[in-house]
């Protein structure tokens, strides 16, 4: 399978002539992959590990639990100057050791092929690619993001945390300034994964895209960021996590959630009462080929990321919007994605769905890479793709033109809806929330409360009932935004000291990002974890 990049290898000069690789069987690959896996762990400081260390972190508490007085946690790095970089910089994490099961659609073979592909044209050797290695994340990394039932080590496998860990890679070097921008191409993916993380859901156990900002914010301090999810599928997880985030623009464009999982992503899910309009769905009828999503890009998605003015912007970069995709009805090509990326020119992408191993991902990913380098994509095509062959429906047009309109009007609104909502409610506002973990048929039901503080986003509590088909699991959590005044982040703390004496939970959990302090109460063995 040969794209046929002699234009651009003859455009490069000085790039060495790339010698011919031998392949090796699938069994080797494994083994090698396992092996990298291991040695990433084994080079890491024990402060830095997942697993092993969770266990040198519990801690007897017969008493009530005394909190750390809260602090605002270290003080964030300032992010180099990029505009001198010229590479791009990429990972590639298979997954080797993880599966759902051996035939399932998400499994390693999405990434060999892409990897085999690029390797063979001699991508990988060309000056404005720099490859990079990956790393484990840590717990606390992961504690940050999610309330993981019954604890992170359940949740979140090596290679869960090898895939986030890639992520924070790729965003050293890109606020380091050793890359102009960055692509990670990971698996498992994440974007359907919520904060309270009872299982898989959606492939997803753990949400590497949110992982990634809030290292940003705690690392490096970048406050206003954008997150435009790309995948076919409604990024339910992303935007639960963000739902009360002003600071997080949070755009997903996707098929038409009455026909497709998870059936979400409708217009009227806007964020929360202090970040409405900072959620932006766009349900796109089934059979939208490039003309249909470029439109909306340029009409809608690149009009509200000029407005809004953020720091960086985010791809969660699905690739099963393609026409082969088995799992969707999209009409989307390889170079339709290759223009939306240079168009939208994101500063990271992560990678999440995409089920086309043969026919879609080597052909999308590399265009993805040849326009995040800067380079030319014009000769990347599908054997069996010919310009023109999917047309725009006028029927679908319309729909886009209104959804286009409304999403509009609702940004250009966005202060007046957040103040009239605002005004209107109490010092708390509760909302009642049903989720489905189609992977592990859990069913949890969650109420939520948001503290409505003049001062700050104010802070979140989620009481969690999961019904399984052997045992139910109820747990609660109490989160601090990393902005949260001193009064909201105190009473939260209080919330989490009364909790932990409330039989009726089995796990209680503290975020407090403001101070980087993360808690887990263990109500049957009365021991906490601290990150």
């Amino acid at each position: 399978m040969k794209f046929g990049f002699g234009k651009i290898k003859d455009a490069l000069k000085g790039v060495a002539e790339k010698e011919e690789r031998e392949k090796e069987d699938e069994e080797e690959k494994r083994e090698r992959e396992i092996s990298e896996a291991r040695e990433v762990k084994e080079k890491m400081s024990e402060s830095e590990q997942g697993p092993g260390t969770i266990e040198e972190l519990n801690m007897e508490a017969k008493e009530p639990v005394k909190l750390n007085e809260p602090g605002s946690g270290p003080e964030p790095l300032a992010p180099a100057d990029r505009t001198k970089a010229e590479k791009t910089g990429l990972i590639f994490f298979p997954a080797f050791d993880w599966a759902i099961s051996p035939t399932h659609p998400e499994r390693e073979e999405r990434l060999l092929y892409t990897r085999d592909q690029i390797f063979e044209e001699g991508l990988m050797d060309l000056p404005q690619i720099a490859e990079y290695t990956p790393r484990l994340a840590g717990y606390k990394d992961i504690a940050r993001v999610h309330f993981c039932v019954p604890d992170i080590k359940a949740q979140a496998t090596t290679p869960h945390l090898i895939a986030a860990g890639s992520c924070l890679v790729l965003a050293d070097a890109l606020m380091v300034g050793e890359v102009k921008n960055a692509f990670a191409l990971v698996r498992p993916p994440g974007h359907h994964a919520m904060t309270v993380a009872h299982g898989n859901r959606g492939f997803c156990n753990i949400n590497n895209e949110a992982i990634l900002v809030e290292y940003l914010r705690r690392k490096y301090g970048i406050r206003r960021i954008a997150i435009v999810d790309t995948d076919v599928h409604h990024g339910d997880g992303t935007q639960e996590i963000f739902y009360n985030d002003p600071d997080v623009l949070f755009i997903s464009f996707h098929q038409d959630g009455r026909t497709l999982y998870p059936g979400s992503g409708f217009m009227n899910e806007l964020g929360g009462p202090k970040a409405l309009a900072r959620t932006i769905n766009i349900p796109l009828p089934p059979g939208t080929p490039d003309e249909g999503i470029l439109y909306v890009l340029d009409s809608l998605v690149l009009p509200i990321l000029r407005d809004f003015k953020p720091e960086l912007v985010l791809n969660s970069a699905g690739q099963d919007n393609h026409y082969t995709d088995p799992l969707a009805n999209m009409r989307f090509s390889a170079q339709g994605y290759a223009r939306l990326n240079e168009k939208l020119a994101p500063d990271m992408a992560v990678l999440e769905g995409g089920y086309a191993i043969q026919s879609a991902l080597p052909y999308v990913n590399t265009g993805i890479i040849l326009a995040m380098a800067g380079l030319d994509y014009s000769c990347v095509r599908e054997p069996d793709y010919t310009p023109g062959m999917f047309v725009q429906a006028s029927r679908d047009r319309k729909v886009l033109d209104e959804i286009v309109a409304t999403q509009l009007e609702n940004w250009k609104n966005r202060d007046f809806l957040v103040e009239e909502t605002v005004k209107g409610l109490g010092d708390f506002y509760h909302r009642k929330k049903q989720i489905f973990y189609d992977t592990d048929m859990i069913q949890e039901f969650q109420d939520e409360t948001i503290k409505m503080c003049p001062d700050c986003q104010g802070y979140v509590t989620i009481d969690s009932h999961a019904h399984r088909s052997i045992n139910d699991t109820r747990v609660f959590g109490v989160s601090v935004p990393i902005y949260a005044c001193k009064n909201c982040q105190a009473e939260a703390r209080e919330e989490y000291k009364k909790r932990i004496r409330d039989p009726v939970y089995e796990h209680v959990y503290l975020q407090d990002k403001k101070a980087d302090e993360y808690r887990a109460y263990d109500m049957r063995t009365k021991k906490e974890t601290v990150y």
